[in-house]
């Protein structure tokens, strides 16, 4: 494991959720998702006027909220429940040439400029890698969560569903496209999350807190 990333093991036992988690992950296993619109007007200005390109800003600011808070960072790891200090995002590279995708990752940093170069940097090197994994011949950390972006659609709604039934506690991320209403740019962004670990005060959290930075998305580049 990276020495950067560390596992925190928690005792389920005096853990305040401890119950909330064994009947939602073990008597009735429960996920949910839900579509929010998050106003981009103020940081889809901040990142044209700085030349900087939005999905990284968007990748990054998404991580950045989602890493405040415990329960979004949860996870089983040899056996035994616990979180990760960091999340890292896994996102789609898109491919024109065949419009198929792969998945790429850069590793969290909390200056977005650093985050920012890391992402370009892998860009140069695996953008045209073909295959499921674009950094081929590597392996995703351990900490990677899924997070994307439909550009071609806005949408009222998107869930996410696996189809493997496995101790998987990591919200999963989906941005669509833009559209304006009046004099604001909205963008709406659906999460899905395990209800044994997240619950819709932590989703109001995360909503309220990814909006306010938002607005003054200035104050990160």
């Amino acid at each position: 494991m990276d020495d950067k990333i560390k596992f925190t093991p928690i005792d389920i036992q005096q853990w305040n959720r401890g119950q909330i988690f064994w009947y939602f992950s073990q008597m009735a296993p429960t996920g949910y998702s839900l579509t929010v619109d998050i106003d981009i007007t103020h940081m889809h200005r901040m990142t044209k006027s700085h030349g900087i390109s939005f999905y990284p800003a968007y990748l990054w600011l998404v991580t950045k909220v989602l890493n405040q808070q415990l329960e979004f960072k949860m996870a089983k790891k040899d056996g035994q429940i616990g979180y990760y200090n960091t999340l890292t995002p896994l996102y789609a590279v898109f491919h024109e040439d065949d419009k198929t995708f792969s998945l790429m990752w850069t590793v969290y940093n909390d200056d977005f400029r650093k985050f920012y170069a890391d992402y370009s940097d892998n860009q140069k090197k695996y953008k045209d890698q073909h295959g499921i994994l674009a950094q081929v011949g590597i392996v995703p950390p351990e900490n990677a969560y899924t997070v994307s972006c439909l550009p071609w659609l806005s949408f009222k709604h998107f869930a996410v569903h696996t189809y493997e039934n496995k101790d998987y506690y990591f919200p999963s991320v989906e941005s669509g496209k833009f559209y304006q209403a009046g004099e604001r740019m909205l963008m709406p962004l659906s999460l899905t999350c395990h209800h044994a670990t997240t619950d819709g005060y932590h989703v109001k959290v995360f909503v309220k807190t990814l909006q306010e930075y938002a607005d003054k998305f200035e104050d990160f580049i």
